[in-house]
């Protein structure tokens, strides 16, 4: 009698590395985070340090609490990628409803202000900012809704989705934030061009945009500062010390990097603290006065890798869940570069939008790592 060898006509177990969804990691994407998080901590540490040790204190202040929020930032990110994005989308909802009932407490006394905003608050000494976050509570819950639509996108379903996206802008515009304003309005529109949603609803949607902008105007909820720089954005000539005088410094330390830029921790413009939040919203003048637009140039060279990636993750998504997560972290990034690197080069108005990574603070690094998150889970499940 014959016998059969069990185990050779058995199917072979996959191994753990052939069944974990872990071999999907896009490592171009991780090298450009890891290349941008190092920019970043050398910018941060080069327009802080000088100002530091003029006041007696340690010049790795700066640098060393960007280092603590890039540590929590890697944990999130871990988190982000692991859990199953699929299962994300089922508590999209509560994502977007906490991040509603933080924007209205960080109005309540709960809420710590300063320079005429309230927009954090503040915990064991450091600054926690929900606006940051409820971007990508947007994009989780439009995702969620967009996928869900069968057919056609009707006017029903982009005024759901305005909807959608019109409470949190609120909430975010009167504190007053109009730089992470632009940046949910930008998720929503981006969004909805890439569910279909046809020219004529888009124009209307801008319509009523533009009629909300101007009642903003009129009720006076935009403040006189705001309205100063975005006035002085279209006639650079007036008031040059007061609402322009941040563009026309960044002007002049990105200029005077020339070509090759004055040498890393060598910028005098940086380190005579000229321009104002350099450390901040103005941290591309450093790049652009110390390395110059070599430097630049691979910075942006760097964002567009992500972009590209992130664009590849969207159309090579298993679901339209996937793809509109992605989709929505790209113009998350995108609307933020565009808008930080063109007002620091005086070709859109001051808005204080952080450039992504490279920025000192927590909120937006740890927001910005979980952005990168979404897009690597949505790309190691495309087959699982």
């Amino acid at each position: 009698m014959a016998t059969v060898d069990i185990a050779a006509t058995a199917p072979a177990r996959p191994g753990i590395a052939e069944r974990t969804p872990l071999r999907y990691l896009d490592p171009i994407l991780i090298f450009c985070l890891v290349a941008l998080s190092i920019y970043g901590l050398l910018m941060v540490y080069s327009s802080t340090h000088q100002s530091l040790e003029t006041f007696h204190v340690d010049p790795g202040y700066y640098l060393k609490r960007q280092m603590l929020f890039l540590v929590v930032g890697v944990v999130a990110l871990a988190v982000a990628t692991v859990v199953d994005y699929r299962l994300i989308k089922i508590y999209a909802g509560f994502f977007y409803a906490g991040s509603v009932v933080l924007l209205l407490l960080v109005r309540t006394p709960l809420g710590s202000s300063a320079l005429g905003a309230q927009r954090w608050f503040q915990l064991a000494g450091f600054q926690f900012s929900p606006s940051l976050f409820a971007r990508l509570a947007l994009i989780l819950m439009l995702a969620a809704f967009l996928s869900e639509v069968k057919g056609e996108l009707t006017l029903r379903h982009v005024l759901r989705a305005c909807a959608i996206g019109a409470l949190p802008m609120v909430l975010v515009f009167v504190q007053p934030d109009i730089g992470t304003t632009i940046i949910l309005a930008a998720i929503l529109v981006g969004l909805l061009v890439v569910s279909g949603a046809s020219t004529k609803h888009l124009l209307v949607l801008a319509m009523a945009a533009m009629l909300g902008i101007f009642g903003a105007f009129q009720l006076h909820i935009v403040k006189d500062y705001q309205v100063s720089r975005l006035t002085s954005f279209l006639d650079s000539s007036k008031d040059a010390q007061r609402a322009n005088y941040n563009k026309n410094q960044a002007e002049i330390a990105i200029g005077a990097g020339g070509l090759t830029g004055r040498g890393y921790l060598h910028g005098s413009q940086t380190a005579l603290n000229y321009v104002p939040e350099q450390h901040t919203d103005f941290i591309f003048t450093v790049v652009g006065e110390e390395l110059g637009f070599v430097g630049a140039i691979t910075l942006l060279g760097l964002f567009a890798l992500v972009l590209w990636r992130a664009f590849k993750i969207a159309l090579l998504s298993r679901d339209p869940f996937g793809t509109f997560v992605a989709a929505g972290v790209a113009t998350m990034i995108a609307i933020q570069v565009f808008v930080n690197v063109g007002m620091t080069i005086g070709i859109m108005p001051i808005t204080g939008i952080p450039l992504p990574f490279i920025s000192y603070g927590g909120s937006a690094l740890i927001a910005d790592f979980i952005g990168i998150g979404l897009l690597l889970n949505v790309n190691m499940r495309r087959f699982a």
